[in-house]
């Protein structure tokens, strides 16, 4: 199964809403290519709509027990990924415990322009 990491912290509602449609949309063509995939932000942001925080510190116990039952991590290049605490936090659980990590643009056609990083630790 691919976790796939994406940013959505952010102060502005808006660009949350962005980030929120754009990992549903690469979740969705990922699926449609016979992969199973969970995206922590497609799942979580309409439910943290009810009251609950949007940001890392509140979700990491919840994403952390996801990715462990994962297996390989996916980012997903939105804007702001490389600062987003979330998914430098998720890049890092992945190689600590060995699983590949990918890093993925935005949909292109029909397929998913990739990278290949080490398990290793940077």
């Amino acid at each position: 199964m691919i976790y796939l990491a994406s940013p959505y912290s952010h102060p502005d509602a808006a660009v949350r809403q962005e980030r929120f449609e754009a990992a549903c949309r690469a979740a969705a063509e990922l699926i449609r290519q016979g992969h199973v995939v969970f995206s922590p932000i497609a799942h979580s942001h309409s439910i943290a709509q009810h009251g609950l925080p949007v940001d890392w510190g509140f979700w990491e116990r919840h994403d952390q027990r996801l990715l462990a039952a994962c297996d390989e991590l996916w980012v997903l290049k939105l804007d702001g990924w490389q600062h987003s605490r979330g998914v430098q936090a998720e890049i890092a659980i992945a190689r600590a415990a060995g699983k590949p990590v990918r890093f993925v643009s935005d949909v292109i056609g029909k397929r998913f322009d990739q990278e290949t990083s080490p398990c290793k630790s940077v």
